[in-house]
């Protein structure tokens, strides 16, 4: 059975391209995580009626995060990915957030990328031009989905693909030492 925790990100620092699996399709009201014994995806929550995942979310495999698990990515596509998809994406930036649960506050930065091959993004190359609307919207759903599980969620900055590009070079470093 292959980990697919150690799967290699296969990051292209040049172009911010990098590999991601999906664990939570756009518009599902269940989050999956993914089950490292068994190798599946199981349904970790499920959202009230009305609130959704508004992108595909899943994680950089290879890499390890500030809250200890592998770096978050929500994903624009054309369509919503399936769970388990490994699917190539293209760096946009990073949503820097902070998430506290009782009392202890960890970093929990968002990935944001696109879909390599995509129709409907093609022309995006930087969170930016998604505009401020686009980060307020998630800080939302962020916000409510951890208040949901009794944690604080707090956006601390946004930051391009080459920030984003370090964080996944340094959480593939970070990986390799656990």
């Amino acid at each position: 059975m292959v980990d697919l925790l150690r799967i290699s990100p296969r990051l292209d620092r040049d172009a911010h391209l990098c590999r991601a699996i999906v664990e939570t399709p756009q518009n599902s009201r269940h989050k999956f995580d993914y089950h490292r014994p068994t190798g599946l995806f199981e349904v970790a929550a499920v959202l009230p009626a009305g609130l959704a995942f508004p992108l595909s979310f899943g994680f950089v495999p290879g890499t390890l995060g500030g809250d200890g698990d592998p770096l978050d990515v929500l994903i624009l596509a054309d369509e919503p990915l399936p769970v388990g998809a490994l699917v190539w994406v293209r760096l946009l930036g990073v949503i820097e957030s902070e998430q506290t649960e009782d009392g202890k506050a960890v970093r929990n930065d968002r990935l944001i990328a696109k879909v390599d091959e995509s129709h409907s993004w093609s022309d995006v190359t930087e969170i930016g031009q998604l505009g401020d609307g686009f980060t307020k919207n998630l800080g939302r759903f962020f916000e409510t989905y951890n208040g949901l599980r009794g944690r604080k969620f707090e956006i601390i900055g946004c930051r391009g693909p080459d920030m984003a590009t370090a964080l996944i070079e340094r959480g593939k470093a970070d990986s390799t030492d656990h």
